[in-house]
């Protein structure tokens, strides 16, 4: 009898190792720039390094307001990030999106993202643009 508890014993140790893993490995949900959302004259470098790392499956939030109007785009490469050129860039929220809940985006993909909003002066004079590169989780 003492080995069919010690069995159940191991059971239940196995299954709370198991979920407590499951829990570290979870994908995340993020708001950028955290209580700050999407938001003109924010630095969004500092706030992304100070939340790294973002790992495949993690959802990014972006939470803004409708006025002053923001948006956000997905730009192709580090040339147009540094520039703000969005002559190639994939719109992926615009201003009315970003309400409420605000808009998600996985980061599906092991590449490097910059997104920045085009609305304005926003990412050339207001830092709204956001390098992340996602890792893979251990």
């Amino acid at each position: 009898m003492a080995s069919g508890v010690n069995a159940q014993g191991n059971i239940i140790l196995l299954v709370a190792v198991a979920t407590s893993l499951l829990a570290v490995t979870q994908a995340a949900t993020v708001v950028v720039g955290g209580s700050e959302n999407w938001r003109y004259g924010y630095n969004y470098t500092e706030w992304a390094a100070n939340n790294a790392p973002f790992y495949f499956e993690d959802t990014l939030v972006f939470k803004y307001k409708a006025t002053p109007a923001h948006s956000v785009y997905l730009l192709p490469n580090l040339w147009s990030y540094l520039t703000c050129d969005f002559s190639k860039a994939k719109l992926l929220a615009n201003p009315s999106q970003g309400q409420g809940n605000g808009f998600k985006f996985v980061l599906n993909q092991w590449r490097v993202f910059y997104f920045a909003s085009a609305e304005g002066n926003d990412c050339k004079d207001g830092m709204m643009k956001l390098i992340i590169v996602p890792w893979p989780r251990a």
